[in-house]
């Protein structure tokens, strides 16, 4: 934690009176829309204890709220005094089923007419600030409760009773309304306290369109070290929900300025690579950035894949982190960095690994990074089909990946080579339709099988058939389909050499 005179102060809470009674009513009749609230709020009233709808089902609602009136969120999270053996109590009857794997927590989870609820008993929680996992104590304060929420925003909650009281201690409301991220007290406490927050900053710029305040940017860039506290695995989730919204790029550009990327994905922040006045190159990081609105775009605009693309969008994001260990300054100021999509695809393979993504994510964002450069070279002339059945051959089932990633790469300003690129990509997609009609591209593989190659050769199962299994692959790749007998004819010879 950073030294005390570092500390930036508290920030002054905006009054509650200055949201609009408007936005308290729609926050009102938020519960009114909802039968399972209006239930679940009767019972407790009932039996003496309070219910409120709370944190980011309030704020959602609120976000919808302004052009088509409130929503319901399908998930909905309640607090309450009661405890957790007394909520489970309450709910017998009432819940088709409950679930306790957060109950240690307070939490109990629930199903109310098909309405998925997390009912947690207030806390008072402590935090060691050694680990995020805090000293669970139950609370007797609602207000108290919403002070140990992570941002203002978060902690708003109103009622299930009749009055249906708007409870905004800290004036989440006006922020939000402002578009404005602050934290209930302290930042630099409430980083302390949970270091993840300051990664769901970054994923609430993006998710949600708020700006940080300077308090919440300061205590991120001063704190940015405690980051590693955090499991890879929960940082792998922030950072995969900050890269599958709408537009992650001001996100990402507060993840790399803060330095918190330089703690969880210091291959991104060393893309930003000095560039002196002798050797010219363009800046990598804003072009990475670039890349990855080109890709997003063109994601969207594919109506036969899916979208969000998460590989798509982390190779789009790191195909050129093998960059700056490949920079070299060569002589009239140019600048080359050969063989970056061979190390690029290392630094890939290595850093997601370590954030623990699933090993088909890893291997896919690894070999489209070691593919992205492939296609330069194609508008000379030189490729021949094998050329063209080998870029298909190696992409598999990414092959619509890397269209995607190959055509964002150019972010050049000038208009004639963007249109050259462009046209020279439209001519291989072109040349890959026509082979494709005339051959199975997507599945090329040798004229003969496995038995067959034993029969031919008189050999039994083991590496040589594997040996001979590739060598008429990579023929069929060279020439094209082959006939059985031809296809026989060369595995002889081949076999007559080997030996």
């Amino acid at each position: 934690m950073p030294p005390a005179e570092a500390v930036p102060p508290a920030e002054a809470v905006p009054p509650a009176e200055a949201v609009p009674p408007a936005v308290q009513e729609t926050v009102r009749q938020l519960v009114d829309l909802s039968p399972v609230l209006t239930r679940l709020g009767e019972r407790f009233a009932e039996a003496g204890f309070e219910a409120h709808l709370v944190g980011g089902s309030v704020r959602d609602a609120l976000l919808a709220a302004g052009s088509a009136g409130p929503a319901v969120p399908g998930d909905l999270d309640v607090t309450t005094d009661a405890r957790p053996t007394e909520v489970l109590r309450l709910l017998r009857g009432l819940a088709s089923s409950t679930w306790n794997t957060g109950i240690a927590f307070g939490t109990v989870g629930a199903e109310v007419d098909g309405v998925r609820l997390e009912i947690t008993t207030f806390r008072a929680d402590r935090y060691d600030r050694e680990s995020r996992n805090p000293e669970v104590a139950w609370g007797d304060s609602l207000v108290d409760d919403l002070a140990r929420r992570d941002f203002t925003v978060n902690a708003m909650a109103v009622s299930l009773g009749p009055d249906r009281t708007v409870t905004d201690p800290y004036g989440g409301l006006g922020d939000l309304l402002a578009r404005r991220l602050r934290t209930p007290g302290a930042a630099t406490a409430s980083f302390a306290d949970d270091p993840l927050r300051m990664l769901r900053a970054v994923r609430f710029v993006a998710q949600l369109g708020l700006t940080p305040s300077d308090a919440v940017v300061g205590a991120m860039m001063s704190m940015s070290g405690e980051l590693a506290r955090i499991t890879p695995e929960r940082v792998q989730t922030e950072l995969t929900k900050t890269l599958l919204q709408d537009s992650p790029r001001a996100a990402l550009e507060l993840f790399v300025a803060t330095g918190l990327a330089g703690v969880v994905l210091p291959e991104l922040s060393a893309l930003r690579m000095e560039i002196d006045e002798h050797h010219q190159h363009k800046d990598v990081y804003a072009h990475s950035l670039t890349v990855l609105d080109q890709a997003i775009a063109l994601e969207r605009a594919d109506a036969g894949h899916a979208s969000p693309d998460l590989v798509l969008r982390l190779a789009a994001l790191l195909h050129d982190v093998g960059k700056p260990a490949t920079r070299r300054h060569e002589p009239r100021g140019r600048v080359s960095f050969h063989h970056h999509e061979v190390v690029g695809a290392k630094l890939v393979r290595r850093r997601l690994t370590a954030l623990r993504y699933p090993k088909d994510v890893v291997e896919a964002v690894a070999r489209l990074t070691f593919l992205h450069l492939r296609f330069h070279g194609y508008g000379r002339g030189e490729w021949t089909d094998s050329a063209v059945r080998r870029y298909v051959t190696d992409a598999g089932d990414l092959l619509p990946r890397l269209h995607k990633l190959v055509r964002s790469d150019c972010t050049t300003r000038n208009r004639r080579r963007a249109a050259a690129l462009a046209a020279t990509y439209d001519s291989l997609e072109r040349r890959i339709a026509e082979l494709a009609e005339q051959e199975d591209l997507a599945r090329v593989r040798p004229d003969l099988d496995g038995n067959r190659i034993m029969e031919v050769l008189g050999i039994p199962p083991g590496r040589e058939v594997g040996e001979a299994w590739r060598f008429l692959k990579d023929l069929r790749l060279e020439r094209g389909p082959l006939d059985p007998d031809e296809a026989e004819a060369e595995l002889r010879a081949w076999w007559s050499r080997r030996s």
